[in-house]
C-alpha cells in the first residue's frame, strides 16, 4: 500500500465544492468516474468505495478529504492500478468508465469507455483487449416495434470501431426474440444500447435485457430522443467513405435500423473525432448467411473460455486457437460464432485446411517463420488513423512489408495442383499485389530511416538525409566514442573486465552510467572519483565526473536531433498513413491465413488426427459419424476416450433418444454431435475416422441446470424458457440437443412435458434431435414414430460381487461397470444409487435409498395395475378370476399325482393356459399376464 500516491490538495474545501459541481452520472449504478491528475488517478465518494473493495480488496485505502461533516471519501491509483481497474470494470463487470481532467480550475470530461467502445482507453489497456480470448469489441443499438399482434420488428445498428465499420439489420422476430439472440452471438456483442423514456418498464425491453444478461452483454440505457432519424442521413454522409449520396443507399430504407444508427453514432462520439470523417463503411448484415446459435448452445458446446475453465483445451476456442497473431485469434472467435451455411464456402475453407494438413513443411514455415513476427496490423493502422503514430510504428509497418516475399516464396514451393490453385487465389496473388503496392513504403523507410540505429533501439531519421542532422550526428558519435574511452579507462583503473563485470549502459532514469555486478562493487568504495547512483538487483550503478559531462552533452545533442528531425518524422508518418487501406487489406488476409493454418495444426496434432467431413447441402443428406470423439474431452489428461458412431438419418433416425446410467456418457455423446457439426461448418476437420455432415441452419440446446435465483428465475423456469425458444426457433434443418428435461417439477409433469416436447419436434417441426433422458417411458416414442425416432443406450456391465452391502434377497450386491459405449436399444436402469456409492455416500444412506427405491417401484407397479383394472368391467374381472382359479386347481391336481421337476411344472402350466380358449380370450387375464 505504501506505493499508492499521496493525494495532496492545497484547498480541500475548494476541491470538494468543484468536485460536487460535476454533473450527475447518467447511469450511476454502472458508471465509475475517475480524475486524471497527471502522474496518478483519484476517485471519490461511491467510486472510491467501489475501487477500494474491487481492486484493493480493502477499505483501509480510503482517505477522507475535508471536515468530518462534509468529508469526501477518496482513493488514489498508480497507472498500473488504474489499468487493472479498467480491465476489471470493462471486461468482467460490464461497467462504463469516465475520465475527467482539470482545465483552468474546472473538471471536464476528457474521455470515456464502455465494454463495447474502448477507443478512449486503448493506450492504457495495451494488449489487455486481446487477452480476453475474444473477438474485437462490438457495440450494438437496438430499436423494436411490437405493435403488431404477430411478431416483432427489430432494427439494429452495430459498430466495430477498431476497423471503422457500421452494420445494420432489420428483421422480424418472435415474442422470445430468438433471432435477436442469434444476432448478438453471431456478432460477439459486448454492449447493447436500448431506448428508455423514463416511464414504466416496457415488457419488450425487459425481454431484451434478459437476453443480454444471459449472453453476458452490458446494457446501457439511452434516451428515446437519441433514436430520432432527423439528422441521420447527413451524419452518415460525413462518416462514410463513399462519395455517393447517402439518400441512395438501400440501407437508409430500414427505418428502425437508422434510428439505432443515430443512437449509436451519438453514443460512441463518432462525429466528435474529425479523423473519422469519410472513413467508415456501411453494410447490411444478413442473419441467415450464418448458422444461428442461442446462448444455451454457446454454453453446451463450451464454445468460448469461461473463468471456471482450467486447461486451455476445455473450450472449443481454446482448443482450436493455435493462431500466432492477435488478429488471427480474433477472427477465429468470430468464425466460431458464425458457422457458414454455404456449401461452396465451407468446401473452399476445407480445401485450404487440407492443403496445410497435407504439406507439413508449408504449415510449419508459415506458422513459425512468418506469422509469428506479424504485429496487430489493425491496431497499427488505427494509430495512423488517429494520428498517434510515430517513427517506431512506421518501422513496424516496414518490417511487415519486407516479410511478404517470404510468405509468397513459401506458397510458391507448393507443387500439388489441387492445392496450388486455391492457395494462389486466396493468398499468393493477393499478397503479390499488396507487396507491390507497399513497395514504395519500404523504399521510403530505407531511404529516410536509420535502420542501423534499430540495434540500439533508436528510431531516428538518417543523418545523411539533412545537413544539420549530419552535423549533430557527428557530435553524437564523438560523444559516444569519448564515453567508450572513459569506459576503458575506468575498467583499467578498477581492474574490471569490460562488458563482463563493468558495463556502460543507457539507464532509463539515470541516462548513461556504469554498472558493476554486486559482488565486484566493493572496488569503488572509498574512491572519490566514482559516485554511486543506486543499488538494484542486477548491480550497482555509478558514474564519474567525465561521464556526467559526456552524458549531459549526449542528452543535449539527442534533444536537438529529435527537434530538428521532428518535421521530417511527421512527413514520413504522414506518407506511411496513406497506406492504411492497404495495411488493412493485408491484415484481413493474414488473419484468414492464421486461422486456416491454426485449424490445420489442430487437425494434425490431435490425439488422433481429424478427418475432412463430406458436407451435404442444407435440407439434403444425413449426418453419419464413424468413431466420433469429443474434441475437448479427448485432450484432457488421463482420459482414454471411448469413440462412438452417430447416425442421424432423415428416413429413420433423425431423433435419437439416449437412455442409460448416470455418468455413463450420454451428455458427452450428444455434445460431441453438436461440436462436430459446428466445427464442420466453420470449415475445420473433425474428430472422427469418417464423417458425413448435413448443413444445419441452427444448433439449439437445453443442457444442464442453469439456476438464476438472483434474477428471480428458477431452474425449472430457465429450462422452460430455453425449451420454448427451441420450439419457436427450430426448423426441419435444425439440430436440437436436449440433456434432461422436466427434472425441476414432479415426475409425472416432467415426463408429460418431455413427451409432448419430443412429439412436437418429431411430428410437427421435423428437426434433427438428440435427447438424453432418465424417463425410460419416453422410449415408447420409437413405437409411435418408427420412421423418425431411434432408441440408443449407454452400455453398463452389471455383475455380482460377493460381500459388500447385502440386499434383502442375497448375500451379493450389484457391481456396475460403465463402458461409455452407445448402442441401439433401451436401458431400463439409471444406476443413480450406484453413483452415490462411487462418491462414497455413507453405507446406511445408500441402503436406505435402495429400500425406498424398491418400495416406490412396488407402489408404482401396484398403482399401474389398479389403473389398468379400472379399464375392465366388474363381470370381466370376476370371470377372469374364476377361470384362472379353475385352471390352477386342475394344474395342482395333475402335478401332485406325478413326480415332476420345476421346469416340467412350468411347461405344463403354459400348455394348460394356451389350451384354455375362454381364459385366453379374457381381456383382464391378458392384462394381468402383461403386468406380471
Amino acid at each position: 500500500m505504501s506505493s499508492r500516491p499521496d493525494l495532496k490538495v492545497d484547498d480541500e474545501g475548494g476541491f470538494i465544492r468543484a468536485y460536487r459541481q460535476i454533473p450527475a452520472k447518467l447511469d450511476p449504478a454502472n458508471t465509475i468516474r475517475v480524475l486524471d491528475r497527471g502522474d496518478f488517478y483519484s476517485a471519490h465518494d461511491e467510486d472510491a468505495d467501489f475501487i477500494a473493495r474491487t481492486v484493493y480488496k480493502t477499505i483501509a485505502v480510503i482517505r477522507n478529504l475535508g471536515r468530518s461533516d462534509n468529508a469526501l471519501p477518496s482513493v488514489t491509483m498508480t497507472t498500473t492500478v488504474f489499468r487493472n481497474l479498467l480491465r476489471e470494470a470493462l471486461f468482467r463487470l460490464g461497467k462504463r468508465v469516465e475520465i475527467w481532467l482539470s482545465q483552468k480550475g474546472q473538471w471536464k470530461l476528457d474521455r470515456q469507455a464502455s465494454p463495447g467502445n474502448l477507443q478512449g482507453v486503448e493506450d492504457e489497456l495495451g494488449s489487455g483487449v486481446d487477452s480476453q480470448g475474444d473477438s474485437a469489441p462490438i457495440i450494438l443499438a437496438v430499436k423494436i416495434s411490437a405493435k403488431a399482434t404477430e411478431g416483432r420488428n427489430v432494427g439494429v445498428c452495430f459498430a466495430d470501431a477498431s476497423i471503422r465499420e457500421l452494420g445494420v439489420s432489420e428483421f422480424l422476430d418472435n415474442d422470445l426474440y430468438s433471432n435477436f439472440e442469434s444476432m448478438l452471438i453471431q456478432l460477439g456483442v459486448k454492449e447493447c444500447l436500448i431506448a428508455t423514456d423514463g416511464q414504466k418498464k416496457d415488457p419488450e425491453l425487459t425481454k431484451i435485457r434478459q437476453i443480454c444478461d444471459s449472453c453476458n452483454i452490458a446494457v446501457s440505457e439511452r434516451p428515446a430522443a437519441d433514436y430520432g432519424t432527423k439528422d441521420i442521413e447527413q451524419d452518415l454522409a460525413r462518416l462514410l467513405k463513399d462519395d455517393a449520396s447517402t439518400g441512395q443507399l438501400p440501407q437508409t430504407d430500414l427505418k428502425l435500423a437508422m434510428g439505432s444508427a443515430a443512437a449509436l453514432i451519438k453514443y460512441i462520439g463518432a462525429l466528435n473525432d474529425q479523423t473519422n470523417f469519410g472513413q467508415y463503411q456501411l453494410y447490411q448484415h444478413d442473419l441467415s448467411q450464418y448458422m444461428k446459435l442461442d446462448a444455451a448452445a454457446l454454453r453446451a458446446l463450451n464454445l468460448m473460455p469461461s473463468p471456471r475453465d482450467g486447461a486451455k483445451t476445455m473450450s472449443l476456442f481454446g482448443l482450436l486457437n493455435q493462431c500466432k497473431t492477435p488478429i488471427g485469434g480474433r477472427l477465429l472467435a468470430q468464425w466460431l460464432k458464425q458457422p457458414l451455411m454455404s456449401l461452396s464456402e465451407i468446401e473452399k475453407r476445407q480445401q485450404l485446411v487440407e492443403a496445410f494438413v497435407t504439406d507439413t513443411e508449408l504449415r510449419q514455415s508459415i506458422q513459425e517463420e512468418h506469422l509469428r513476427s506479424i504485429p496487430d496490423l489493425y491496431r497499427l493502422a488505427k494509430k495512423f488513423q488517429r494520428q498517434k503514430a510515430n517513427l517506431e510504428d512506421v518501422v513496424r509497418a516496414y518490417q511487415v512489408v519486407i516479410r511478404l516475399p517470404g510468405f509468397i516464396e513459401a506458397f510458391e514451393t507448393v507443387v500439388d495442383e489441387q492445392y496450388q490453385v486455391p492457395l494462389e487465389h486466396m493468398y499468393t496473388s493477393k499478397l503479390k499485389n499488396l507487396s507491390s503496392s507497399l513497395g514504395k513504403l519500404a523504399e521510403m523507410v530505407e531511404t529516410t530511416v536509420d535502420l542501423d540505429a534499430l540495434d540500439r533501439h533508436e528510431f531516428i531519421i538518417k543523418p545523411e538525409f539533412d545537413e544539420s542532422l549530419r552535423i549533430i550526428r557527428k557530435k553524437l558519435d564523438k560523444v559516444q566514442s569519448d564515453m567508450a574511452a572513459e569506459h576503458r579507462r575506468a575498467g583499467s583503473d578498477l581492474d574490471q573486465e569490460l562488458d563482463k563485470k563493468l558495463f556502460l549502459e543507457n539507464h532509463r532514469v539515470h541516462g548513461f552510467c556504469f554498472r558493476l555486478t554486486r559482488t565486484e562493487a566493493s572496488c569503488i568504495r572509498n574512491k572519490s572519483a566514482y559516485k554511486e547512483i543506486s543499488t538494484q538487483k542486477n548491480g550497482v550503478y555509478f558514474t564519474t565526473t567525465t561521464l556526467m559531462d559526456l552524458r549531459r552533452d549526449y542528452d543535449q545533442y539527442s534533444s536537438t536531433y529529435n527537434r530538428k528531425q521532428s518535421s521530417l518524422v511527421s512527413e514520413v508518418v504522414q506518407v506511411a498513413a496513406s497506406y492504411i487501406p492497404v495495411l488493412e487489406q493485408l491484415a484481413a488476409i493474414v488473419a484468414h491465413l492464421d486461422v486456416i493454418v491454426s485449424l490445420a495444426h489442430v487437425s494434425v496434432h490431435a490425439p488422433a488426427a481429424y478427418v475432412r467431413p463430406k458436407m451435404n447441402s442444407p435440407g439434403t443428406g444425413d449426418t453419419i459419424l464413424k468413431e466420433a470423439r469429443h474434441p475437448c474431452m479427448e485432450c484432457q489428461d488421463d482420459i482414454n476416450f471411448i469413440t462412438n458412431d452417430v447416425e442421424l438419418r432423415r428416413a429413420d433416425s433423425r431423433f435419437l433418444i439416449i437412455t442409460g446410467p448416470n455418468m455413463g456418457g450420454k451428455s458427452t455423446y450428444i455434445r460431441t454431435i453438436g461440436c462436430i457439426a459446428l466445427m464442420a461448418q466453420i470449415g475445420c476437420f473433425v474428430p472422427c475416422t469418417e464423417a458425413e455432415v448435413t448443413i444445419f441452419d441452427c444448433i439449439l440446446a437445453r443442457v444442464g441446470a442453469s439456476d438464476s435465483q438472483l434474477k428471480g428465475v428458477s431452474t425449472f423456469m430457465a429450462e422452460m424458457l430455453e425449451t420454448a425458444n427451441i420450439l419457436k426457433s427450430a426448423t426441419k434443418d435444425s439440430l436440437i440437443i436436449i440433456d434432461e428435461l422436466g427434472r425441476g417439477t414432479s415426475t409425472y409433469d416432467g415426463f408429460g412435458l418431455a413427451w409432448a416436447i419430443s412429439e412436437e419436434i418429431v411430428a410437427q417441426i421435423g428437426a434433427f434431435g438428440c435427447f438424453a433422458t432418465h424417463f425410460h417411458e419416453l422410449t415408447a416414442l420409437a413405437e409411435k414414430f418408427p420412421n423418425a425416432v431411434k432408441n440408443l443406450h449407454v452400455v453398463a456391465f452389471v455383475g455380482d460381487q460377493a460381500g459388500g452391502d447385502v440386499d434383502m434377497s442375497s448375500n451379493k450386491r450389484q457391481e456396475v461397470t460403465l463402458l461409455y459405449r452407445v448402442e441401439p436399444g433401451i436401458s431400463d436402469q439409471s444406476f443413480g444409487i450406484h453413483v452415490a456409492e462411487l462418491v462414497r455416500f455413507p453405507e446406511k444412506v445408500v441402503n436406505m435409498a435402495r429400500r425406498k427405491a424398491e418400495e416406490l417401484e412396488d407402489f408404482s407397479h401396484t398403482d399401474k395395475a389398479k389403473e389398468r383394472q379400472e379399464d375392465f368391467s366388474k363381470e370381466e374381472v370376476e370371470e377372469g378370476s374364476r377361470l384362472l382359479k379353475v385352471m390352477l386347481k386342475s394344474w395342482r391336481e395333475k402335478t401332485e399325482k406325478e413326480d415332476m421337476s420345476k421346469d416340467e411344472k412350468l411347461a405344463l402350466m403354459r400348455e394348460m393356459v394356451k389350451g384354455d380358449e375362454k381364459l385366453m380370450a379374457n381381456r383382464f387375464f391378458q392384462e394381468s399376464i402383461k403386468a406380471l
